[in-house]
């Protein structure tokens, strides 16, 4: 992945001479911190076996609520997104409870809470945007730090927390091991429940983190906010070498699978591509990602590691 990153990076650049230019760079980093947050919740989700269709439906509820927490309530900003973040976290422990324990498939599950999620942020906004947010709230979007983007140093480090929990702790370990075999992991006396539950709980609560930081650069909520952020953050997990089928995945491949996927739609920006066809190159770069993925696992399968 990172050397399709390179390879891009050089492509683009050659193509449009102000892809590298700082204005642009600073843009990649913004419009790259939605889409992480939700990617790393995501990628949880997919390494148990699991998807979760109703993250950008999560995003836009958890905006709603932040906002009328800000306006009509009055109260302080902290708390404020601290509410949006238990709006996410409460909707995302549905998910997995249905998923986990009412044995409904993830896709089914999440999909109806998508449909609830939108329908929900109208219901609860009137169906009208929520502006005149606090001028603090704003520090979160518009802040910088050593010259780069507040919020894109808070994805970093998102992504190094989740990379190291996976990585060093019986909990990633446990993750792994659901979605390689969960039935495997079951006889071995792991918590799969607690575990499947914990992925989509928080994926509920990175979609609220998403949502507030998408607020805090708008200064504006709007209930239609997140639409579609679910596709992208399925791409770029699974652009950066995770299997929909679970078990494999990393942080570092779907970090670089955002910044792959924010570059793809930056450069279709820069070279005037409609929107529309947007839509069309992100469902490829999907499609081919998967049987990318499908046919390097087949040819592991034939050929395996002698040692």
């Amino acid at each position: 992945m990172f050397a399709v990153l390179v390879v891009l990076t050089i492509v683009i650049s050659v193509v449009s001479p102000h892809f590298l230019s700082y204005g642009n760079v600073a843009n990649l980093m913004d419009q790259s911190v939605v889409t992480g947050i939700v990617a790393i919740g995501q990628t949880f989700v997919i390494l148990v076996a699991g998807i979760d269709l109703s993250v950008g439906a999560l995003t836009g509820i958890s905006s709603v609520v932040l906002g009328l927490a800000m306006t009509s309530t009055g109260l302080p900003v902290p708390v404020a997104m601290l509410a949006a973040l238990v709006c996410g976290g409460l909707l995302g422990l549905v998910n997995g409870f249905l998923a986990t324990f009412g044995k409904i498939a993830p896709f089914i599950v999440t999909l109806g809470m998508m449909s609830i999620g939108r329908s929900l942020a109208y219901i609860v906004s009137n169906g009208n945007a929520i502006s005149s947010l606090p001028d603090s709230f704003a520090v979160l979007g518009s802040s910088e730090l050593f010259g780069l983007p507040l919020n894109f140093l808070f994805v970093v480090i998102l992504f190094a927390l989740a990379w190291a929990y996976l990585s060093f702790t019986k909990g990633g370990r446990t993750i792994y091991a659901i979605g390689s075999n969960i039935e495997a992991a079951r006889a071995s006396g792991l918590k799969v429940s607690f575990y499947m539950l914990l992925a989509y709980v928080l994926s509920g609560v990175l979609s609220g983190v998403a949502g507030v930081m998408l607020s805090s650069r708008l200064m504006s909520i709007d209930p239609v906010a997140g639409t579609g952020l679910e596709l992208d953050a399925v791409a770029a997990v699974v652009i950066g070498g995770a299997s929909l089928f679970g078990g494999r995945g990393s942080m570092i491949g779907t970090f670089l699978g955002v910044v792959i996927m924010v570059m793809i739609r930056n450069a279709l920006n820069l070279l005037n591509v409609g929107p529309y066809w947007q839509g069309s190159a992100i469902g490829a770069i999907i499609i081919i990602a998967v049987l990318a993925e499908r046919f390097a696992s087949s040819r592991t399968s034939r050929n395996p590691v002698k040692h």
